[in-house]
C-alpha cells in the first residue's frame, strides 16, 4: 500500500455534530458540513466502506474523518498532535462530500480548524478507492480552506501583513484546482489586496493568473 493511500479505519458517523459556519459543498445544494463529534473505536475496513451515492449526490452513510486523518500518514505529526476536541466531544473538523475528481462515489473534503480562532490549519481531499479513501491533495500552510466549486476544488487563504489582526487581512489568495484523472492541478489564482484606507477593508481589483 502505497503512502497516499488510507484504510479507513474509523466508525461511521451516523449523527452530526453542531452545524458550522463553512461554506462547504456548492454543487446541488448546500454543503453536509458539521462540528465532528468524538472517534469511537476502530471498525473493520468493510463496515466503512462508502456506499453508493444517494440521489442527492452524498453518500448514504458519513465517514469517521478523524480516524482517516490519524490514520493517513500524510497528515503532519503537528496536525495530528492538536486534533483533540475544542468542547465536550465536539472536534475543530469541517467535512463536505461532493464531485471532485470524476469518481463514481462523492469524494470527501476535510478541513482542521483551529478552536481558539477557526482558522483553517488542513486542508484534505479523500478520493474513495473501493474500501479505502486516498488522499489525493494536502494543503497544510495556515491558513487555508478547502471547497468544491461546480466540481473543481477551489482554495482560500487569507494573506495577512506584519501589523494585521487577524480579523482584518491585508488579502487573501484564491486557487481553483481541478483533476486530470491522476492529480489536482492550478487552473486559476485570483489575488485581492483589501483598501485599509479609511477602516474600509474593502477589496482592491483582483489579479486573476490563469494556466
Amino acid at each position: 500500500m502505497s503512502a497516499g493511500t488510507v484504510v479507513l479505519v474509523g466508525t461511521v458517523l451516523f449523527a452530526a455534530g453542531c452545524s458550522t459556519t463553512g461554506t462547504g459543498l456548492r454543487d446541488g445544494g448546500p454543503a453536509r458540513t458539521e462540528t465532528v463529534a468524538k472517534s469511537g473505536a476502530p471498525a473493520s475496513p468493510s463496515e466503512t466502506a462508502p456506499s453508493q451515492p444517494t440521489p442527492s449526490g452524498k453518500p448514504a452513510r458519513k465517514i469517521d474523518p478523524i480516524a482517516l486523518l490519524k490514520a493517513d500518514p500524510r497528515v503532519s505529526p503537528e496536525v495530528k498532535r492538536d486534533l483533540k476536541p475544542c468542547t465536550g466531544k465536539e472536534y475543530p473538523v469541517d467535512v463536505s462530500y461532493g464531485k471532485v475528481t470524476g469518481g463514481s462515489v462523492t469524494d470527501v473534503v476535510i478541513n482542521v480548524l483551529s478552536c481558539a480562532d477557526a482558522l483553517g490549519r488542513g486542508s484534505y481531499v479523500y478520493r474513495a478507492e473501493g474500501g479505502t479513501y486516498e488522499n489525493v491533495f494536502s494543503d497544510e500552510q495556515p491558513p487555508v480552506y478547502a471547497e468544491i466549486d461546480r466540481g473543481d476544488l477551489v482554495v482560500t487563504k487569507p494573506v495577512y501583513g506584519k501589523s494585521d489582526t487577524l480579523a482584518y487581512p491585508s488579502g487573501e489568495d484564491v486557487i481553483t484546482y481541478r483533476w486530470n484523472g491522476e492529480k489536482f492541478t492550478e487552473q486559476d489564482r485570483v489575488h485581492t489586496d483589501y483598501s485599509n484606507i479609511d477602516g474600509g477593508g474593502q477589496p482592491a481589483p483582483a489579479i486573476s493568473q490563469k494556466n
